[in-house]
């Protein structure tokens, strides 16, 4: 089974994207009772990662025997842009069931050019090299982003400062965020906001008056977010 749009039939579509190699910018490691990985690849449209996966699955209510994560990061991927948060484009996913492997997954998406993580931005110098003006701009902008997507619902799932992406445009910043594949949908928009602003607080490099910064462009758009978490995120 494949989910795809291009006009080939899944099959050949999955075969076709599978057997594409590049290099390992994240080694194959064993989680969730198999394994994944991402190559970077090179085509004729510029950089694309491809997530290849073997046995790698989630599992929920719908889903009590396992599905592949890639269709969990395929939803997000898909949803997050009409809330006006940025994410990679999608260009293919597709899983198939192998019978000696089981499940075996795969997502293509475009590269964010000239974006890094947020983590090495700093330790390359970017708040240095951008003013402080600017990286003011960059924190409210990373904080309206989050609060738009939980007032979508959409919990991120594991968010750690390394996820977020940013590109600084001469005095513009862009933020995108990554790595999705640990995302749902809350019941509520306070559930999705408690679970990512806790774990973003323990795994981020900010001060606390940056992360002030961040939390007041957070509350302009979806204060009941904030609220509740004591400590953990004041």
């Amino acid at each position: 089974m494949a989910l795809c749009s291009t006009s080939e039939i899944p099959q050949q579509a999955f075969q076709h994207w599978w057997q594409q190699q590049g290099d390992w910018v994240e080694e194959p490691n064993v989680r969730r009772g198999g394994e994944s990985g991402v190559q970077r690849l090179l085509d004729e449209t510029g950089v694309l990662y491809a997530k290849k996966q073997i046995g790698h699955i989630y599992r929920s209510l719908l889903h009590p025997h396992g599905r592949p994560t890639v269709l969990r990061e395929r939803k997000a991927l898909q949803a997050l842009p009409s809330l006006g948060v940025m994410v990679p484009r999608l260009i293919y996913c597709g899983v198939d069931y192998d019978q000696q492997q089981g499940w075996r997954g795969l997502l293509v998406t475009e590269a964010l050019e000239g974006f890094e993580n947020i983590e090495l931005w700093y330790a390359q110098g970017g708040r240095e090299a951008c003013g402080e003006a600017v990286h003011a701009q960059l924190l409210h902008l990373v904080g309206a982003t989050l609060a738009r997507m939980h007032l979508g619902r959409w919990q991120h799932g594991c968010l750690y400062a390394k996820h977020i992406f940013v590109r600084i445009d001469g005095e513009t910043p862009q933020v995108a965020l990554l790595d999705l594949e640990k995302s749902r949908r809350r019941l509520t928009r306070v559930q999705a906001a408690q679970h990512d602003l806790p774990q973003l607080r323990r795994h981020s490099p900010w001060s606390d008056a940056d992360w002030q910064q961040l939390l007041q462009s957070y509350r302009q758009i979806f204060a009941d977010g904030a609220k509740g978490l004591g400590t953990a995120i004041a």
